[in-house]
């Protein structure tokens, strides 16, 4: 009998042609892999700006898009969750900081998926100095 793996469903993907769903799933495979997750299920979907201020307003209670949004369902150890990512908000932030869009993205799985891990960090000053932010760039130079 085979263990159960890790599941990773990637939807519309159309809305983020500078990726693949196999590269978005290997992001997230990626993730499981350095922190030891061998069983779960994950969703990963591509959002317009409209959806993700509704999801932010609705769930977070924050005015307005953003990025990424994380929405853990499971535990750490065999996460179940949804990872809902916004490519027009991505690109702000891509243009913002000088890197392709397609790197922001990854950057934006990976991120979203260590939430689901049970990673956090803290808003404002100090966020990029964050165990969660450090461990996010080191997996996301694996995938470039």
């Amino acid at each position: 009998m085979t263990a159960p793996a890790l599941t990773v469903h990637v939807n519309r993907v159309e809305s983020a042609p500078v990726v693949s769903s196999e590269e978005v799933e290997r992001a997230v495979n990626t993730v499981a892999d350095e922190e030891g997750v061998q069983r779960g299920e994950i969703s990963v979907t591509f959002v317009d700006t409209p959806t993700i201020a509704s999801l932010n307003q609705s769930h977070l209670q924050r005015q307005g898009p953003t990025d990424v949004i994380s929405f853990n369902l499971g535990a750490a150890d065999e996460p179940l969750g949804d990872v809902y990512i916004c490519a027009e908000v991505a690109q702000e932030s891509a243009d913002e900081y000088g890197v392709e869009l397609r790197e922001e993205i990854l950057r934006l799985v990976v991120h979203g998926v260590l939430h689901l891990f049970g990673f956090e960090h803290p808003e404002g000053a100090g966020r990029e100095q964050s165990t969660m932010f450090r461990r996010q760039e080191s997996i996301l130079s694996r995938l470039l």
